[in-house]
């Protein structure tokens, strides 16, 4: 009689807004190995897995159906009526041990750079070209005025708001932290996720202190 082992089960996560596809959108937390990516995004022209919003994900997914979420400046194109619902879909699709790592810009950052009279500078640059604290508040202006209206932002965050509204979404436990270049991360954590796994997740990545 002989014996094989099954190989592991891949996680899967929910790739929120995300736009064409390109292996390396994913964050590098999410090993192509341990992972499956499912891309969502509002715009067929980049043909995702499913065309549809954050708001409403009922059609393709049930209830724990994922194990994370990579939300990478997604949310700050929601109206800003529309962002507990989103919120609420993150936590109703997310598995008990499961977390949303979500990225985007940070208000306070960019008030203060607008401040500082540098609303035209150039503070860092993306694959769809240069960014000013302009494109960070407002949306991207050259994508959009290509034609491409989805790129508008409706919406902004600061630490406060984007804690206080995965809190009140039903997450147990939200960890932020600001990035170099003017963006915003929080790490939301549903009831049963183990920091200790996350950590080895995230320990080669700019992330790690969001587990520190």
């Amino acid at each position: 009689m002989s014996f094989t082992s099954r190989p592991a089960q891949r996680k899967r996560v929910l790739n929120t807004g995300s736009g064409p596809y390109r292996p390396d959108k994913l964050h590098p937390a999410f090993a192509p190995g341990d992972w499956v990516e499912v891309r969502l995004d509002i715009n067929p022209q980049v043909r995702p897995d499913h065309v549809g919003t954050v708001t409403d994900m009922r059609a393709f997914a049930p209830d724990r159906s994922f194990d994370a979420i990579w939300s990478s400046h997604n949310i700050e194109h929601l109206h800003t009526f529309e962002v507990p619902a989103a919120f609420r879909e993150f936590h109703r699709v997310l598995k008990h041990d499961g977390f949303a790592l979500i990225t985007c810009p940070d208000l306070d950052a960019i008030a203060r750079l607008i401040a500082d009279g540098q609303m035209h500078s150039v503070v860092y640059t993306s694959p769809a070209g240069p960014i000013t604290p302009m494109d960070m508040l407002y949306g991207h202006s050259a994508s959009i005025a290509a034609g491409n209206i989805y790129m508008a932002h409706n919406t902004g965050y600061t630490p406060e708001r984007l804690g206080r509204v995965a809190l009140e979404a039903g997450f147990v436990e939200v960890r932020i932290a600001k990035g170099r270049f003017g963006d915003l991360w929080a790490l939301a954590l549903m009831q049963d996720a183990r920091p200790d796994e996350l950590t080895r997740m995230f320990r080669n990545t700019d992330q790690l202190d969001l587990l520190q």
